[in-house]
Order: C-alpha cells, then structure tokens, then sequence
C-alpha cells in the first residue's frame, strides 16, 4: 500500500511539475497591448487598440463549437487550410454569441443551439492586407479601438460558473457607475494540460 501512494504521490508530482512548466511557456505567449484605465482586484476595464483578428463561427454547443472554431482557427495559422507561411500562436482565445440566433437562450451547453464565434488575435503588426488568405470557414475582421470592462479568474469553469463571473461583473460596474448593453465575450489563455488553479480566464464586456 505504501508503495502504492508514494507511485500515485510521483505521478501527481510529474503532472504538477509538467504543467508548471507548460504554464511558464505559455506566459510567455503573445497577447495583444492594452492600457489599464482601472483595477479593482480581479476587475479591470482597459483600453485595446485596433487589432486583427481571425474568426470563424460553429453552430452546436458551446463547448463543442469552441472545440471545432480553435480546430479552424489553428489550421489557419499553423499553415494546415491554406499554403503559405504559418503564424505565431497568440493568446487569449475568444469566444462568445458571434449569431443573432445564440444571443437569447441562457448560456449553458444543453441549451445553446445557436452558433458561437471563436477568435484569434493576429501576432502584433500584422493586418488583414498582408496576412495570408484564410479558407471560406474564416474569416479576417479588423476590430476598432474600445474599452472593456474584465473580471479574470481561475480553475476550469463550466457555464454556469462564467454566468455567476459575468454577474459579478455587472455588479461592479454598477457600482463603479458604468454599465454594459454588450453580450459577455469569454478569453481563454491556456492549453488543456495547465492545471486548473493556474488557468486564467477572463469575461469581457464591452463598454460604450
């Protein structure tokens, strides 16, 4: 039995070790520049300028369209759906309502029949004229100048966990004297192996 627990005991500490180092790499992975205007503990709201992005839209749950829109998007970059040069991976992965027809139901997975937009930010300098051409499935959108409002978290959320995130959100900019008419936006900045107290995650709500 001893020999059994210090067996499982190694296994989680090569898993912890191995995730560790996968987080470290992944921190060092692109992310678009952004001024912060505000913090308030887990809460922002920060000031992105324009930046390219690519996008494409699945229409089926949510979990399962993020699946196939990061498939998409990755073949697009890496060079798979298309000849040419392949691109940097950057961070985060976005996703929300991207279709009118997901906009109304709650967003939990067994409900969703809509479809959702997954995006990819283009590595920093590039624009829609000199990126390579996407397949029909994505599509290159440059994204104006805004403000959004942030509350970032970890573990691996569910839905139902992003609609209580989302809610606290509001609250504080309730409180704070601002509001959002906007759908939530979900930023994902880690690969699956990252464990869960080291995931970051975010929900975004765009500001007027």
């Amino acid at each position: 039995m001893r020999k059994a627990w210090i067996g499982i005991g190694a296994a989680a500490g090569a898993a912890l070790l191995g995730g560790a180092f996968y987080y470290f790499q992944e921190r060092a992975t692109e992310e678009p520049d952004y001024r912060t205007l505000r913090t308030d503990g887990d809460f922002q709201v920060r000031e992105y300028p324009e930046m390219t992005i690519a996008e494409t839209v699945v229409h089926g749950p949510r979990q399962q369209s993020l699946g196939e829109g990061f498939r998409r998007l990755a073949d697009y970059i890496f060079a798979k759906s298309r000849p040419g040069e392949a691109l940097a991976m950057t961070v985060p992965v976005m996703q929300d309502a991207g279709d009118p027809m997901a906009s109304d139901p709650p967003l939990f997975d067994d409900k969703i029949e809509g479809g959702w937009r997954t995006r990819f930010v283009m590595p920093g300098g590039r624009s829609q004229s000199d990126l390579p051409e996407p397949s029909d499935e994505v599509e290159l959108v440059t994204l104006a100048p805004r403000r959004v409002a942030v509350v970032s978290f970890a573990g691996r959320p569910d839905d139902r966990d992003r609609a209580e995130q989302e809610d606290r959100l509001r609250g504080w900019l309730a409180r704070e004297g601002e509001r959002s008419e906007a759908e939530p936006e979900y930023a994902f900045y880690n690969s699956p192996m990252i464990p869960g107290p080291l995931r970051r995650n975010e929900v975004w709500l765009a500001l007027a």
